[in-house]
C-alpha cells in the first residue's frame, strides 16, 4: 500500500471512530508503529488531525468569525438551548461565557426571569439588556474580536471575586480522555477560572464536537456537571456514562 493511500485510510478511520491508536493502526496496516507515527506526524503538520500521546484525534472546526458561526446549525442550537433552560434557576448567580450556542440559550430566557448573569461576552450582555429582572455583570478585558469575548488579566481578576451557582461553558472541542479544549491559552485560562468559581458547570454541543481537540486544554470532562447534545452515538454515550457528568440528549 502506498503511503498516500495508507494516510487517507487513517483519516477515513479517524472520521468514523473519532480517534485512532498507533499500535492498532500498526496491526491493521501490517506496518511498524514508527511508520504509523511518521504518518500521524505528517498528517498533523497538514492540519488533518491532532496527534496525542498514543495516537490521534480529529481536529476541531476551523476558527471562524462569530457572526458566521451564528448562522451554522442555528436550529440545532435552539433545540439545545430549550433543553438547557430548566437548569437555569431563578434568583441564582449564573456565568455564561461567549459562544453562539450560549447566545442561542440567552435568547430563549423568558423576559420575567430573575437572576444575576455574569458574562465576558458583549453580544450576550446586549441580548440581556431587555430583561428587566436580570442583573447583568459584563466582565471587561481585552476584546477578542473573532470570538466576541473579553479575555486577559482584567477578566481573570474580576472572576476571583465571584461565586456562581452555575457556569454555562461554551465548548469548542471535547474528548473523553483529553477533556475540553479551545484554540488559545488565554481563553482556556478564563474558562478554568469560571469553572473554579462555580458550583455546577453545564455545556451544550452539537454531536460533531465529540472526539475533537484543540491546542489549549481547559479541563477533564468530569469538570462538567451536565452535557447536553443531540443524536448522541451509542459508543459515545457508553463512554460518557462512565463519567460523573449527566449526559442529556
Amino acid at each position: 500500500m502506498l503511503k498516500e493511500e495508507r494516510q487517507q485510510k487513517i483519516i477515513d478511520i479517524l472520521n468514523i471512530e473519532q480517534k485512532v491508536i498507533a499500535s492498532d493502526l500498526s496491526q491493521r496496516f501490517t506496518v511498524s508503529e514508527d511508520t504509523i507515527r511518521r504518518d500521524l506526524k505528517e498528517l498533523d503538520s497538514q492540519g488533518m488531525l491532532k496527534r496525542v500521546h498514543s495516537g490521534a484525534l480529529r481536529v476541531g472546526p476551523p476558527i471562524t468569525d462569530f457572526s458566521y458561526r451564528e448562522t451554522v446549525d442555528s436550529e440545532i442550537k435552539r433545540v439545545l438551548a430549550h433543553k438547557a433552560l430548566p437548569f437555569l434557576k431563578e434568583d441564582s448567580v449564573i456565568i455564561i461565557d461567549g459562544s453562539t450556542t450560549n447566545l442561542a440559550l440567552v435568547k430563549e430566557i423568558p423576559h420575567d426571569f430573575r437572576a444575576t448573569i455574569i458574562t465576558n461576552s458583549p453580544p450576550i450582555a446586549v441580548e440581556l439588556a431587555q430583561h428587566a429582572h436580570i442583573e447583568v455583570n459584563n466582565i471587561g478585558g481585552i476584546f477578542y474580536k473573532q470570538s466576541m469575548i473579553n479575555l486577559g488579566v482584567e477578566t481573570y481578576k474580576n472572576l476571583q471575586n465571584i461565586r456562581a451557582d452555575l457556569y454555562v461553558m461554551g465548548i469548542y472541542n471535547i474528548d473523553i480522555d483529553a477533556g475540553t479544549s479551545v484554540p488559545t491559552v488565554q481563553e482556556a485560562e478564563i474558562k478554568q477560572q469560571m469553572t473554579r468559581v462555580s458550583t455546577e458547570v453545564l455545556g451544550m454541543i452539537t454531536n460533531d464536537k465529540f472526539g475533537t481537540i484543540s491546542n489549549a486544554i481547559v479541563g477533564p470532562v468530569d469538570d462538567l456537571s451536565f452535557l447536553i447534545s443531540e443524536d448522541i452515538p451509542e459508543k459515545v454515550r457508553k463512554e460518557y456514562n462512565k463519567k460523573k457528568l449527566l449526559l442529556i440528549d
